[in-house]
């Protein structure tokens, strides 16, 4: 039997009747941070190929590229960038590697309806996809992604990297398209000097392997890397040309830790993505406990952070219950909180819809196209 309630809720219901946990956008707060971003990269003329790691929806990757000045989308997995070509995302820059075969074939059958760009790391990998790009008749967008601290994926940069990247120019399936280096350990650095050591570190290596590669013939279309919590760092260095931000569209609690020089925070954007949730109970003084817990939200970052009401701090998390320390009594039953997540992108990818608001009122309802494409 058909009951109508897949969804949390419906265009035009209030806040107090959306159907809890959800996650919510403030739409203007949204398109502020999305517009602030726009102008930002404009006027210094680099690129931003948002990262759709962040949020996971095809409404939102559209929206980016059509009013946020977006060349195209970052994806971190093969089938999150499926799906969302699937919706109509056909600029799709895969900021990972992939080495399974069966992927790799999936991989190639992209290109032949989009343009598709992956990393690379490691010559046999280099091999395998240039073999499965020719198999498929088609050519296949490489960068080479080089180790600039963030000590996950990365080759060194030095003659190895040259002879990596030389190979793929060769290759008649692939095409070099320039190197990805991102720092991903500065993103959530939250002291200043401590970000900038890092930053310093990681545009010294990409500097030098730029000019490692131009002095063998190979440019770079493509130096990418710079999160929110880096953006101004790779842009001054000019040496990047383009930037992977993602979470300035929401933010999250964490990245309001994150300190400019003077000690105030890094950000000119505000929280648009908030966890509504509802009280359930009230009934010990001082406390009061809602509906959202640890499988409505990810505390790798730390607990949420209460955005109304004004006294209330969320202090501890359990499966389906969340713990409220109320001391003024004013929580009942019923009353709403909207949370603030501590890390936007995991917990995005725990919910299957986005309920923009708007003055009030439920203005759409965005499916999280690419939720639970972690493989």
């Amino acid at each position: 039997m058909e009951l109508g309630y897949e969804i949390p809720a419906r265009v035009g219901q209030t806040l107090d009747e959306i159907c809890t946990p959800a996650l919510i956008v403030d739409l203007d707060a949204f398109e502020r941070n999305v517009a602030k971003m726009k102008a930002y990269c404009a006027h210094n003329n680099i690129r931003l190929r948002a990262h759709a790691k962040t949020h996971k929806s095809s409404d939102i990757s559209r929206y980016l590229i059509e009013h946020g000045g977006a060349c195209g989308i970052c994806c971190q997995k093969l089938s999150e960038a499926e799906a969302l070509f699937r919706a109509g995302i056909t600029d799709i820059f895969l900021t990972n590697i992939v080495v399974d075969p069966v992927k790799i074939d999936r991989l190639v059958e992209l290109t032949k309806a989009a343009r598709i760009i992956v990393c690379v790391d490691d010559m046999s990998n280099a091999k395998a996809l240039a073999a499965a790009a020719a198999r498929a008749k088609t050519v296949l967008e490489c960068v080479v992604e080089i180790e600039v601290g963030h000590m996950i994926c990365g080759i060194p940069v030095g003659s190895e990297m040259v002879g990596l990247a030389q190979f793929i120019d060769a290759a008649p399936s692939l095409c070099f398209s320039g190197v990805q280096a991102y720092q991903g350990l500065a993103q959530h650095t939250y002291e200043y000097k401590g970000r900038k050591a890092l930053l310093d570190a990681a545009i010294y290596k990409t500097r030098e392997a730029v000019a490692l590669l131009k002095a063998e013939g190979l440019n770079c279309d493509i130096i990418g890397g710079g999160g929110t919590g880096s953006h101004s760092f790779e842009t001054a260095s000019g040496v990047y040309n383009e930037l992977q931000c993602g979470s300035y569209i929401f933010m999250d609690a964490d990245y309001f830790r994150v300190q400019t020089e003077d000690g105030s925070l890094i950000s000119n954007y505000e929280p648009s993505l908030f966890l509504c949730t509802t009280v359930i109970s009230s009934a010990k003084p001082g406390r009061a406990i809602c509906d959202a817990g640890i499988k409505a939200q990810s505390v790798d970052s730390g607990l949420p952070k209460v955005y109304t009401p004004a006294g209330v701090t969320y202090v501890k998390c359990i499966d389906e219950h969340g713990v409220l320390t109320d001391p003024d009594n004013n929580l009942r039953p019923n009353d709403r909180v909207l949370l603030i997540p501590g890390h936007c992108d995991p917990t995005c990818n725990q919910h299957d819809w986005l309920v923009g608001i708007r003055n009030g009122l439920v203005e759409c309802i965005w499916p999280i196209t690419a939720r639970g494409k972690f493989f």
